[in-house]
């Protein structure tokens, strides 16, 4: 069997984050990763047009500047490649193509069952990330063709001269429309319910720019802390006071985007401005006027071979199903394969809405650090720095260890559910979003502040809320 000090499930930005931490202390660690390669959501997510939606120079490391990006959103490719390289050092500690199969605590130690074998770890991390389940389409008939899910993306997939279905008008629903309409015969998107959409202002960097950034090095870093301010700022646009302003602002890009009334009347959102995921490009109200695009306002409803039913009696023939309908992403997967404690689940513990002290440490679970999971995400601005912060709370946690389980009190826990619940208004003002458990109408997804508030409050390790507050982190556990 295997002993490492560390135990990380991971490796994308979470699990990256940690591993560099882990190895610049000299501990001892090892990574588990169930895809063959690097980089998460940014390994799986592959479909046409897939981007970010925060700039690339403020969605990454705070301590690994990369010059050399294409645009001022970065795609895909070129975040898995960014990550890649920032994982280059500890790559020997990552363990490809390994599954996580059971992980129990047996009082003492972590007890993890992998598709390589056994594993013993004083400490599990559990960088998994939020968005790894594809949620497909449950809706009665049989269709005929391929069905392929943006996050699952097959690259021998030739649409040229095809006709294209798109499920969903989510964050890439939007992002592989217009993709889709410059390839297929015809494109038919069937929305469920019209986002807010604001302009992107996205641009490829000018060769000179690039130079700039790569020959003096502070621009880069100006440039990041402007974009951090900047964005910070966003928040009350999205649950604040200024939520009215920009609402105006997306309703006045639409009207400057869409001139037919019928179809501007269509794409106008119903629910409050901020209660979904608010969208942003510059190309997709333009792909919708397209002849050979079609917005259907109604959900997909049913298949029949050759045909998807949406919800206003349409039928519509085609060749292929793109789902672009999201991820489980407040019922985690791994929860099931995590036992604490009592022989309780993760998923049983969750069973009415994930939970955590400072959106990391969870009661019934010693040395178990949760990575981008419980309210560890943010509506305006970039979830690296939010990772930052939680891989820095376990690091400087991990010592205390010394003095045996480190386990947070349900006290603590529950104040901290009770805060972030008495902050999240608008994610719970009535409208359907990924943000809220369906059982218990928490919304477990979202930190409702802004990144630096997170990072300065739970960016490192206080001991009261784990009893601890008399102990020394330095001291050996029979001192």
């Amino acid at each position: 069997m295997t002993r490492v000090r560390v135990a990380v499930v991971g490796a994308g930005f979470a699990g990256v984050a940690m591993a560099r931490r882990l190895a610049a202390a000299g501990e001892s660690f090892v990574v588990l990763e169930r895809r063959p390669g690097i980089g998460g959501t940014w390994h799986d997510n592959r479909y046409p047009g897939v981007a970010c939606d925060v700039p690339a120079h403020l969605y990454g490391y705070s301590d690994i500047a990369h010059p050399g990006f294409s645009r001022v959103f970065a795609p895909g490719a070129e975040i898995r490649e960014y990550l890649e390289d920032a994982a280059a050092p500890v790559a020997d500690r990552i363990m490809l193509s390994t599954r996580l199969d059971d992980a129990r605590w047996d009082g003492t130690h972590w007890q993890l069952a992998t598709s390589r074998g056994a594993l013993e770890a004083e400490v599990l991390v559990m960088a998994a990330g939020r968005l790894t389940e594809p949620r497909l389409p449950d809706v009665p008939g049989t269709f005929d063709g391929p069905v392929v899910h943006t996050a699952r993306w097959d690259d021998e997939l030739d649409l040229e001269g095809l006709r294209v279905a798109v499920v969903g008008t989510g964050a890439s629903g939007v992002q592989v429309v217009p993709e889709l309409a410059r390839r297929a015969e015809s494109v038919v998107v069937l929305q469920r319910s019209a986002p807010y959409i604001l302009p992107k202002g996205d641009r490829a960097y000018a060769d000179a720019e690039i130079t700039l950034f790569e020959q003096q090095p502070e621009r880069l870093a100006d440039l990041r802390g402007a974009l951090m301010r900047e964005t910070e700022e966003v928040f009350d646009q999205r649950a604040g006071d200024g939520r009215a302003e920009a609402r105006a602002r997306a309703l006045g890009h639409l009207a400057d985007q869409v001139p037919d009334p019928v179809l501007r009347a269509a794409l106008t959102p119903e629910h409050e401005f901020g209660c979904k995921r608010v969208l942003f490009s510059d190309d997709y109200f333009a792909a919708l006027r397209l002849p050979h695009v079609r917005l259907v306002p109604g959900a997909l409803t049913g298949y029949e071979p050759g045909a998807v039913l949406a919800a206003d009696g349409s039928r519509h023939e085609v060749d292929v199903v793109v789902a672009a309908t999201g991820f489980h992403s407040t019922r985690q997967p791994y929860a099931e394969l995590v036992t604490g404690r009592d022989g309780i689940s993760l998923d049983q513990y969750w069973s009415q809405g994930m939970r955590a002290y400072a959106s990391t440490a969870v009661h019934g679970f010693p040395n178990l650090f949760v990575l981008d999971g419980p309210n560890a995400t943010l509506a305006h601005n970039s979830a690296v720095l939010m990772i930052e912060a939680q891989a820095d709370y376990a690091m400087s946690a991990i010592p205390w260890t010394a003095h045996g389980p480190l386990e947070v009190s349900v006290e603590a826990e529950q104040a901290y559910i009770d805060e972030i619940q008495g902050r999240s208004g608008v994610w719970t003002s009535g409208c359907s979003n990924w943000y809220v458990d369906e059982q218990s109408g928490r919304q477990v997804l979202l930190w409702p502040g802004k990144a630096q508030e997170f990072r300065d409050r739970f960016g490192y390790f206080e001991p009261e809320p784990f009893g601890l507050a008399h102990l020394d982190p330095s001291e050996s556990a029979g001192a």
